[in-house]
């Protein structure tokens, strides 16, 4: 979820960050993660004005998801694997200035409903609390709850640190740029799947795989230069999308589309091709098998020998000769 707009007042309370809209789907189509690796701590790390604190809050430690969190996950290290995954990903050959002043991170486990979310705190907002369910955690399959607790963690780190141009940027923008960097640090859930049956701003992954497209299209800093953008601004969709891609929008989601229509042609011709060489390949085997089926009947009605001359002479069955008979 974005972050929560900064106020004078008491903030409104936050919402929980929706699962993505192909999480209960059945009949989605498992996606593979990024090729970009977890194998965060070789790369070049990027360092911010000011090391956050990084503070860690149990409210529910009764819980099934709570003992999960702490049997799975070192929450310092994981923290702070997020943290340098986010800053690499969004602000590698940015100056150290345009680094937003995150003060410190804590990081609350409560029972609650929804997946997580991050807020600032209402004093100062460089102060961020990310919450997450311990709830949802219970209900992750075990063999994937690892990974998925941090891919959300990684997930809800960009909200600590991304643009949002004063909060005026559309919400899922901000939430595929979350997702996008989860994508990109190898944490894509298998239910994700490139779609375009929908806005280009429905958020989450659907978004985050348009992010990635447009990385291909407009260069591998595209989403860098989009957050950059937001930076101390409002959100002009015109001019950051045609600074950023030199295209309007509607004419990128229209691209990105057609490239997702051809992938279906070109899965669809190879599953044809498939098809089409199966039955080719077992009409042939049965030709080839046949000859060699032909010659065993053959040679099985053409051997008049008695078995006793089989056994003399090496036959297949073996019928005992008593010495001194012919």
């Amino acid at each position: 979820m974005s972050p929560a707009p900064t106020s004078s007042s008491t903030l409104p309370a936050p919402q929980a960050s929706a699962l993505s809209p192909a999480t209960h789907d059945e009949h989605s189509t498992p996606q593979q993660s990024s090729t970009t690796t977890q194998n965060e701590s070789s790369r070049t790390k990027v360092k911010p004005q000011r090391k956050p604190l990084l503070r860690l809050e149990l409210r529910d430690l009764s819980s099934d998801g709570s003992r999960a969190f702490l049997r799975l996950v070192h929450a310092s290290s994981a923290l702070v694997s997020a943290v340098d995954t986010v800053l690499r990903l969004l602000y590698t050959d940015i100056e150290k200035s345009c680094i937003p002043p995150t003060r410190s991170i804590t990081l609350v486990l409560r029972d609650m409903d929804g997946v997580a979310y991050t807020t600032g705190l209402d004093i100062d907002d460089d102060h961020k609390e990310i919450h997450l369910s311990t709830k949802y955690i219970e209900h992750v399959a075990e063999s994937r709850q690892k990974e998925e607790i941090n891919g959300v963690l990684v997930h809800e780190m960009v909200h600590c640190w991304q643009h949002h141009g004063g909060n005026t940027a559309p919400g899922g923008l901000t939430e595929g740029v979350a997702d996008w960097v989860r994508l990109k640090a190898g944490y894509a859930p298998p239910h994700w799947r490139r779609r375009g049956d929908c806005d280009w701003d429905v958020g989450y992954e659907r978004t985050a795989y348009f992010l990635e497209w447009l990385e291909k299209e407009h260069g591998d800093d595209v989403v860098r230069k989009i957050n950059q953008a937001l930076r101390g601004c409002r959100y002009d969709a015109k001019k950051l999308w045609h600074d950023c891609c030199g295209k309007s929008i509607e004419k990128l989601w229209e691209g990105y589309k057609r490239s997702l229509e051809c992938d279906d042609d070109e899965r669809q011709k190879t599953e044809d091709a498939t098809r089409t060489r199966e039955p080719q390949q077992e009409q042939s085997a049965s030709h080839e098998e046949k000859p060699q089926s032909e010659d065993v009947s053959t040679a099985s009605t053409e051997d008049h020998r008695t078995l006793r001359e089989k056994a003399r002479r090496g036959g297949n069955m073996m019928v005992p000769v008593r010495p001194g008979i012919s």
